[in-house]
């Protein structure tokens, strides 16, 4: 391969650092040790498929773009919506070209194109991924609630408010009226 990939593998070393940048809005909650942007990327992702095939658009490309989401984290931080308040926010395409400089351009193009795309707000896929931000959220709430972290309602509160598409606000109600373990209960044959 002619390109240069050192760019990337510095890409590839600096996005590992997600797994270890906690998600800080929890911390207001009470969250000792809430999860980190990789793992709510993961989940936001997953959730990004299911909404998009439930709303008839593209699930992979949903879920890819829901996987870049926060990929600008790595140099910005998590900036919760009380930092946001006091600290202009990076404009996620500026902080994804300077991340993709010196990419073979096939990627970094793309790369910024899917940003672009979910920034934008317009697509069905972007629609869906921004939806399974908010639900994630609200998902992760409701998990800590159940923890003991009382505090988390209010996220779960502001995020549903925020959802946009018939999907995700059916998700949210079916979410709801399940405990976070009700699944297992289910599966293990006890309710």
């Amino acid at each position: 391969m002619a390109d240069d990939l050192s760019a990337v593998a510095h890409f590839l070393y600096e996005a590992g650092t997600l797994k270890a940048s906690r998600r800080t809005g929890w911390w207001m909650a009470g969250v000792r040790d809430p999860e980190s942007v990789a793992e709510h990327s993961w989940r936001t992702s997953l959730i990004a498929s299911v909404i998009a095939r439930l709303e008839g658009a593209d699930p992979a490309r949903a879920a890819l773009l829901a996987v870049w989401h926060d990929t600008q984290e790595t140099r910005t931080g998590d900036v919760n919506h009380l930092g946001k308040k006091y600290a202009d926010s990076a404009d996620p395409r500026k902080v994804t070209a300077d991340q993709t400089a010196g990419m073979p351009e096939v990627l970094a193009s793309a790369v910024r194109e899917l940003v672009g795309e979910y920034e934008d707000k317009e697509s069905p896929e972007a629609i869906c991924a921004r939806d399974a931000d908010k639900l994630e959220c609200m998902l992760q709430g409701l998990e800590y609630r159940a923890q003991g972290y009382q505090s988390a309602q209010r996220w779960i509160d502001n995020s549903m408010k925020r959802l946009t598409t018939a999907t995700g606000q059916r998700l949210a109600e079916e979410l709801l009226s399940h405990d976070p373990l009700d699944w297992l209960r289910s599966t293990l044959g006890e309710s």
